[in-house]
C-alpha cells in the first residue's frame, strides 16, 4: 500500500514537471489563450451590465473587444515611433548616462581595465582565436517581434470575443456534467464566485493601472520630459508587477531623465515623482478600492513573478500576478485546494478570518 502511494506521488510530480515543460515550449500557443481568458474575465462585468440593459451578449462582446483592440493598437502606434528612436540612440544614451555619473563610471572603468589586464596576463600568448557570432539585424528582429506580437494580440482578442459572446454556455455545460442537485448548486456557486471576484479584481486593477499611467505620464510631461507618454504606458504595464514594477519603472524614468536634463538634481525628480505616485496607489488607492480580501503573500508574489519571468520572459512576468489571483480564488472555492489558497493569502486574510471566527464565537456565547 505504501509503495502505491509513493508511485502515485511520483507520478503527480512528473505530471507537474511535464506541464511546466510543455508550457515552456508551447509559450506562443498558451500565452495568447491565457491573455484571452484574462481579458474575457476583465470585461465580463461590463458585458453583464450591458446584458441587463437589453443588449445581446454577442453585440456587447463585439463592442467591448473592438474597443479593447482599438486601444491596444493606438497604444502600439503611438509608442512604436518613440521606441524605435530610443533603440537607435541606445548606445549614445549609455554614454550620456556615464558622463553624468562620471564618478561612479570612472570607478567601474578602472575595475574593468584591471580585470582585462589580469586576464591578458593569465592567457599569455596562447589565447584562442576570437569567434564573433553575427547577430540578426535590427530590422529583422523588429519584424519578427512585430509579427509575434500581432499574432498574440489577434488570438487574444478573438478568443475573448468568443468567450464573451457565449454568455452562460459554459455554466450550463458545467451544471449538466454533475448528476446530483447538490453538486450542481455547489459547482455553479463556486464558478460564479470565482468569476465575480476575479473579474472585479482584474477590471479594478486595470483601471487603477491606467490612471497611474496617466498620472505618471502627466507628471513627466509637466517636468518637460519628451516621450513622457511612453513612460506612462510602461507604468501601466509594469504596475501589474507589485513591488518590482514600480522600481523598474522608476529606474527607466530616472535613466531617461538623466539623458534629457542637464542638472542631475532636476533629473532625479522624475524617479522620485514616479515612486511617490506608485506608493500612493499601492498603499491607499488599491487597498481602498480592491479591499484586503484578495491580497497575496509577498513571498508567493515574488517567487511567482521570478518563476514566470524565467519561464516566459517579460510577458510571463506581467501576467504572473493576475494568474496567481485567479489560482488563489479557485483554490478557495475547491475544498481539495484550500490549503494552497490559505498559503497564498496575506496576513490580513488570517486576521480577518480570526476576527470572523471570534465574532461567531461571541455570538454563539
Amino acid at each position: 500500500m505504501e509503495d502505491i502511494k509513493s508511485i502515485r506521488r511520483s507520478l503527480q510530480l512528473l505530471c507537474v514537471i511535464a506541464c511546466f515543460v510543455t508550457a515552456y515550449f508551447a509559450k506562443d500557443l498558451i500565452l495568447p489563450v491565457l491573455l484571452g481568458v484574462l481579458l474575457a474575465l476583465t470585461l465580463s462585468p461590463v458585458s453583464r451590465s450591458l446584458g441587463r440593459m437589453g443588449i445581446p451578449s454577442g453585440v456587447s462582446a463585439v463592442i467591448l473587444v473592438g474597443l479593447s483592440g482599438i486601444v491596444a493598437l493606438l497604444l502600439l502606434g503611438v509608442s512604436a515611433g518613440t521606441v524605435a528612436m530610443w533603440s537607435d540612440e541606445l548606445p549614445g544614451m549609455g554614454a550620456e548616462i556615464q558622463r553624468k555619473l562620471s564618478t561612479m563610471s570612472d570607478t567601474v572603468e578602472t575595475m574593468r581595465r584591471a580585470t582585462e589586464e589580469v586576464e591578458k596576463i593569465g592567457e599569455g600568448n596562447n589565447a584562442p582565436p576570437e569567434v564573433i557570432v553575427k547577430q540578426p539585424g535590427l530590422l529583422d528582429s523588429a519584424m519578427s517581434s512585430g509579427m509575434r506580437l500581432g499574432g498574440t494580440l489577434a488570438v487574444t482578442l478573438v478568443l475573448a470575443l468568443f468567450l464573451l459572446a457565449s454568455g452562460n454556455l459554459f455554466y450550463v455545460k458545467l451544471v449538466q456534467s454533475f448528476q446530483t442537485i447538490t453538486g450542481k448548486k455547489r459547482a455553479l456557486s463556486a464558478v460564479y464566485d470565482v468569476e465575480k471576484r476575479v473579474s472585479r479584481y482584474l477590471l479594478t486593477i486595470t483601471l487603477i493601472n491606467a490612471c497611474l499611467g496617466l498620472c505618471v505620464g502627466g507628471f513627466l510631461w509637466a517636468l518637460g520630459l519628451p516621450g513622457a507618454h511612453i513612460i506612462g504606458v510602461a507604468a501601466f504595464l509594469l504596475n501589474f508587477l507589485p513591488y518590482i514594477g514600480a522600481v523598474v519603472g522608476a529606474v527607466i524614468a530616472g535613466a531617461y531623465a538623466l539623458i534629457t536634463f542637464d542638472a542631475v538634481g532636476f533629473a532625479l525628480l522624475a524617479p522620485a515623482g514616479y515612486m511617490t505616485l506608485s506608493a500612493i496607489e499601492g498603499q491607499f488607492i488599491t487597498p481602498w478600492l480592491v479591499g484586503r480580501r484578495l491580497e497575496l503573500n509577498t513571498v508567493a508574489v515574488f517567487l511567482t513573478v521570478v518563476f514566470w519571468g524565467w519561464l516566459w520572459g517579460i510577458p510571463g512576468a506581467l501576467i504572473a500576478v493576475p494568474f496567481l489571483v485567479v489560482f488563489k480564488v479557485v483554490c478557495e472555492n475547491v475544498e481539495a485546494l484550500q490549503i494552497f489558497g490559505h498559503f497564498l493569502g496575506s496576513s490580513s486574510d488570517e486576521t480577518q478570518t480570526n476576527g470572523e471566527n471570534g465574532g461567531a464565537e461571541k455570538g454563539a456565547a
